[in-house]
């Protein structure tokens, strides 16, 4: 049976982050609501920011609580959905976190064309990364 693995930030990093950070859980699938749809997650954006969403300062961004999934950007492909603007197979860059599956209702979910480029470069050279680097 299938589950949703998830990454929970158990403690405060003191320096590099160690496995000793993380809880690896196992929940139950969650179901999409109306309005919403359920992704299965196939890449995950690892990034240097996400060490300061660990800490317990604040900075530029939201903390992590302890106890949540760690936050990140993902491409997942849809498998199920009650919103109408997402199809079951479609691809799709959104920040679901640190898990196996996540429900989304979309309003920060870009659809992705498997024929365009790599589903992978959505996060990077054509994701957040690579903005960075063109932007600064």
């Amino acid at each position: 049976m299938a589950t949703n693995r998830r990454v929970l930030l158990k403690s405060r990093p003191q320096g590099e982050p160690t496995h000793a950070n993380f809880d690896v859980v196992d929940h139950p699938i969650p179901e999409p609501k109306d309005g919403e749809y359920l992704s299965r997650t196939i890449w995950m954006s690892l990034d240097p920011y996400m060490r300061g969403r660990m800490a317990e300062t604040k900075g530029y961004a939201a903390n992590v609580n302890l106890g949540d999934a760690m936050v990140g950007g993902t491409v997942g492909q849809v498998v199920k959905s009650k919103n109408p603007k997402f199809k079951e197979g479609d691809y799709v860059v959104e920040y679901a976190g640190w898990q196996s599956y996540a429900v989304s209702d979309g309003a920060m979910s870009m659809k992705l064309d498997p024929n365009a480029a790599p589903l992978s470069t959505a996060l990077s050279v054509l994701g957040m990364p690579g903005m960075t680097a063109w932007w600064g």
